[in-house]
Order: C-alpha cells, then structure tokens, then sequence
C-alpha cells in the first residue's frame, strides 16, 4: 500500500492515511512517499524496525514482499502454488471488490493450509455467491479439488447461480434434480431437499461415496447446516471428508444452533455496517408503525376455537406469540397492506425483502 504526497510535504505526512487503507485491505507493508523518499512501515518485521525511512534505490521489489509474507505465514511451495492461482477473468471490468478478494483469498490460504471447516460472515448484497464462485474456480483450475458441491435451500438460487455467476463452468457443471445421482461430472448444484428426504431411499446424496465430493460449500448455512439434527447436517456428516465452507449473512449462535460450534470462527467478516460506510450498500431507516395487538396484545374470547377446530388457550398473546405460536389473519393482511402503501408512497418498484415467518406468510404477502 502506497501514499504518495507532493515533496512540499514531509516523507511521513501519508503515513496515517496510508495505515488506515492499509488496515482496512488487511496489508502488512505501507509506504509513504514525498517523491523523494520513502517511508517504509513493516507490520510483520522481524529485526524490531517497524518503521524506516529509505532511498527511492532501496524500494524492494514484488517479488521481495511477497518473499517476506510468505515466510511470515509459513506458506510453503506448493501452497504458494494454490493462493497465486489466478482468478477467473472474462475480461470485462467485473473483478472481485476487495473485501470479496479477501474473502476469496483467505479462505484458499487456510485450505492450502488443510483447514477442513470455513466459515465466512458476508452481509447480504454483497456478493456471496460471486465469492464462492471465484473460490470454486481457483481450487477447480489448480486441480486442488477435483469434484464440488454447492448447496442451496431455494431453487431460484440455483438455478439463477448456474446461469449468471458459475456459467463459466460450462459442461463441468450440473444440477442434481429429478432425485438423480450422475457422477460424470465435476460442479455440482443442488437443493438440499433434492439430496435429501425423510424416507432412506429418498437419500439421493448417498448415492455417491462419502469421499466423492473435495469441496462442499453452503450458501445461506445459518439456515439448517448449525443444527445438529438438520437434514443439512445428514449431508454434511456423510461427507464429512470433503473440505466444508459455510456462507452466511447472519451466522446464527444459540443455545440449540451455532455455526461457530461447527465451522469454527469466521475467517472473514464483512458487516452490513461496513458496506454501508464502503458505499457498497444502501443506508437504511427503521419505519417502525405500531399495530393495536403488537401494542396491547389479544386475548382470544371464552371457548374461542382456531380455523381447525381447536380451542385457543386462555391468555394474552403478544409480538412474542404472533407467527410462531399464533397466527392473526387481519394482522397478516394489515402488515402486508402497510407495506404496500409504503411502497406505493415511495418507489414500488423499488427492489424489496420481505422476511416471514413461514411459507404460509409469503403467500399471503405476496398478494399485495
């Protein structure tokens, strides 16, 4: 990382500006030049000498820094081999951001190293699947994984992955559908419910060995693969050979789930917070409006039953209860019509999420 200012400043005056750059792009060498001189600041230098001041004779070359950082990280020959694979490239301006280079590089440092269990933190918009997808391609192009599994819980995500970020596959690539195990090929998509189900003959995964797969990666893994007894998890422990990455915006930690208990700590974290300060994301505001039952609860009346048949229990229901214990049809409708005046009033044709609580919910929210 270089900060060059003008010789009317001192050597150091960039100093600063150039830490700052240098700590967010997670770099160990910062220079900061007047034109005249340089000064060299060495996050990772082993003679005690942080920072120094040299010649513009002295300024070492690329192959020198990248000498010294891979001593640093104990990077041997072969592992430099794996990180310096070169993304893929169609030779349009799309390249990776960089905190999805960090991403992307991090996560095949720690696989040159032998780590088995990534996780990385991505805030959503981001750019999740294009990571994974640059991460995929580097291992698939060094022929340090030969076979790959990318897991999704939408259809939409995979069949939208295929076609847009993982098209360079080409006829590498497939989609296990139809509850059909080919083995021919070297990318792999699918649905967990396409590999998965309740009977054992609707196991399609264990069609294949359980050393098949080099690399499986879990797009959204907060979902399902955290909990020990998800059908996630099924997969996952079949293969448990295969070197596993979980991607995931909110990485969830409960007494029941955690991710970290099963991929260890996130080797990277993009926060929300970050791209919106990066400019990546947009800034959002809370619209909060306050509905009559959120606010002062209900109470079902004497004998009041459910449209199934069933006696409602006696008691006040709050925000706690509503979509998880109790379901309140106007309220749905109320929700799903302020949402659409909101809209109406701004820009509806905006991009938007709406996250419910179950599919019945997107159904009738979709509505609008």
């Amino acid at each position: 990382m270089i900060e060059a200012k003008d010789n009317n400043h001192s050597v150091g005056d960039g100093m600063q500006q150039g830490l700052g750059y240098g700590e967010l792009l997670q770099v160990p060498f910062v220079f900061s030049s007047n034109g005249d001189r340089f000064l060299f600041h060495n996050k990772i230098a082993t003679d005690g000498i942080i920072e120094r001041e040299i010649c513009l004779d002295e300024f070492p070359s690329p192959e020198t820094l990248w000498e010294r950082w891979c001593v640093h990280r104990g990077l041997s020959v072969p592992q430099q081999k794996l990180i310096t694979q070169d993304y893929y490239s169609d030779g349009s301006n799309k390249t990776p951001r960089y905190y999805q280079l960090l991403a992307i590089d991090k996560t095949i440092e720690a696989i040159a190293k032998g780590q088995n269990r990534i996780l990385l933190v991505m805030a959503t918009g981001t750019g999740k699947t294009f990571t994974a997808f640059q991460i995929i391609w580097r291992l698939w192009k060094s022929k340090a994984k030969k076979r790959m599994l990318f897991l999704a819980d939408r259809n939409i995500l995979v069949d939208r992955t295929m076609t847009n970020d993982f098209k360079p596959f080409g006829s590498a690539m497939t989609k296990i559908e139809q509850r059909q195990a080919d083995k021919s090929y070297e990318i792999y998509l699918s649905l967990y419910q396409a590999v998965t189900g309740n009977e054992e003959e609707q196991k399609i995964y264990k069609q294949f060995s359980p050393d098949f797969f080099d690399l499986i990666v879990i797009d959204e893994c907060h979902r399902g693969s955290a909990a020990a007894d998800s059908a996630w998890r099924q997969i996952l422990d079949y293969f448990s050979a295969a070197t596993q990455v979980g991607l995931t915006a909110t990485s969830k930690e409960t007494k029941e789930v955690s991710n970290i208990d099963y991929f260890g700590e996130p080797i990277y974290t993009y926060s929300l917070r970050q791209g919106i300060d990066d400019g990546f994301l947009a800034p959002y505001k809370v619209v909060r409006i306050d509905i009559d039952k959120d606010l002062e609860g209900w109470r079902p009346a004497a004998g009041q039953r459910d449209k199934y048949g069933n006696e409602i229990e006696d008691r006040i229901y709050n925000q706690r209860d509503f979509d998880k214990k109790l379901v309140l049809d106007p309220r749905t409708q109320l929700v799903a019509k302020k949402i659409s005046d909101f809209l109406k009033a701004t820009n509806r044709f905006d991009k938007t999420i709406v996250f419910c609580e179950n599919i019945d919910r997107i159904i009738c929210r979709s509505r609008f």
